[in-house]
């Protein structure tokens, strides 16, 4: 008897060292390997109570599918990649993105890929890397165009996919985007409330479709407002340095604003310090309104009026869109765009 329990306690340790199988459960549950690969699928026939057993000894070991092998099996490789830019990491933008695709990925076969890529890059190169290799049953990509070729190279192959993000040339797709031309509108709002009449935007580059929506919201605001643009010629995504130099030098000029609207939270960093190296101060000659996806402006600079862009939302929304997707949803269904949240005190 003795000899039989340090085999078994032998078998145990080597079981723990070694990359847990269905085989491992199976030992462990003292079931067969075809109940424990069943009850791992949700299979019908297969009671609560054994499902729990073996999804809690799985747990404890740590047990993953082989995806080479569930590739052999079913085509399919469980793995959605998420092509993000490097240079949206300032802020925590890029991690809150990862989080919310993770929290619905969790509870699914489905694992995320980050593939990096700077915007200064060929952005065709990571989606026809991905469509090459077969390496992902889906795709979520950002800093969408007005006609994107990669949505429509996407659309053309057939790969499931969603986009943070609109395109404007009758593409239907599953997409998750955030209402910028409320936000730009609400902006303008809040500052011509504060008796700001000349207001600046540091907008987006007019290749990505949000540009539209910015500048629309921006204008109608200024119309409905009773206010008038003084022109910042920067986008954000010039080096936060350029940025910090253009509005000194536009806050030291003649024509220097009361207001501006920022369009990205990290480039109000740059803002900011530009306001102060020009002598200038929030809240007392000016007032600054920018988006941000974590809650850090205040941080800094408590004047600062922000609007939360909720962009863990949105990668849950675009998760779940790839695989309704995959699962063969249309694309027309799996479309939503979020609001600007203000704080309740108005700033």
């Amino acid at each position: 008897m003795e000899n039989k329990g340090n085999f078994g306690q032998a078998a145990s340790t080597a079981v723990t060292r070694e990359r847990p199988t269905l085989k491992t459960i199976a030992f462990m549950t003292g079931l067969g390997v075809t109940t424990v690969s069943r009850a791992l699928k949700d299979a019908p026939d297969i009671g609560a109570e054994t499902k729990e057993r073996v999804r809690m000894v799985a747990r404890q070991l740590g047990y993953q599918p082989n995806r080479a092998g569930v590739r052999l099996r079913t085509g399919k490789t469980n793995v959605i990649a998420l092509v993000l830019s490097i240079d949206e990491e300032i802020m925590g933008f890029s991690s809150q993105m990862v989080f919310g695709i993770s929290e619905v990925l969790s509870g699914t076969p489905y694992h995320i890929v980050v593939t990096p890529h700077s915007h200064s890059k060929d952005p065709m190169l990571p989606v026809r890397y991905i469509l090459e290799t077969g390496s992902a049953d889906g795709v979520i990509i950002s800093r969408i165009e007005p006609d994107d070729p990669r949505v429509r190279l996407l659309t053309e192959r057939g790969m499931p996919f969603a986009t943070h993000g609109r395109t404007d040339a009758g593409l239907t797709h599953p997409f998750h985007d955030f209402d910028n031309e409320a936000f730009a509108h609400q902006a303008v709002e809040r500052l011509v409330k504060r008796g700001r009449r000349r207001i600046a935007l540091l907008q987006p580059p007019s290749k990505l479709t949000y540009y539209a929506h910015i500048r629309i919201g921006f204008q109608t605001g200024l119309h409905d407002y009773g206010a008038e643009e003084v022109p910042l010629r920067i986008n954000t995504d010039a080096p936060l340095a350029d940025i910090r130099d253009v509005v000194e030098v536009m806050m030291r000029s003649a024509n220097a604003p009361d207001g501006i609207v920022c369009s990205a939270g990290s480039a109000a960093i740059a803002v900011n310090a530009g306001i102060e190296a020009a002598g200038k101060a929030l809240g007392r000659d000016l007032d600054m309104v920018s988006k941000q996806s974590v809650p850090i402006l205040n941080w800094i600079r408590p004047e600062i009026i922000t609007a939360q862009e909720d962009v863990r939302q949105a990668g849950r929304e675009m998760a779940k869109a790839v695989i309704a997707r995959i699962d063969g949803v249309e694309p027309e269904l799996l479309q939503s765009i979020s609001q600007p949240i203000w704080p309740e005190n108005g700033r």
